[in-house]
């Protein structure tokens, strides 16, 4: 029986139960993992500034009510809640510039 060699660099893939091997280049290795959603956070999708909070922490909301304004490339986007529930913590202040991303609102 002879041993198979296992080659540097190489990972196995297979596809309709054919087994390939392939180099993975840099770009793919160093890229940012994917993470399932977490929907307690509310981040922002766009860099923006905060106008108007309507909501204040330990208030029970429900899904579809304003939660706050966020203005971004000149338009006023309203954040609306996702589902029934209670405000955990606001990690933002009327007047905040905030980066896409930004962890806005945590709901429990």
């Amino acid at each position: 029986m002879a041993k198979k060699k296992k080659i540097e660099g190489l990972v196995d893939f297979a596809i309709l139960s054919m087994k390939y091997k392939t180099r993975l280049t840099k770009k793919f290795e160093n890229r940012i993992k994917y993470e399932d959603p977490n929907f307690d956070l509310i981040k922002s999708y766009i860099p923006g500034t905060i106008l108007e909070i309507y909501v204040k922490e330990g208030d029970k909301v429900k899904a579809g009510k304003s939660l706050l304004i966020l203005e971004a490339m000149k338009m006023r986007n309203q954040i609306a809640m996702p589902r029934d529930g209670v405000i955990k913590s606001i990690n933002v202040v009327t007047g905040d510039k905030i980066p896409k991303n930004h962890v806005m609102i945590e709901i429990e």
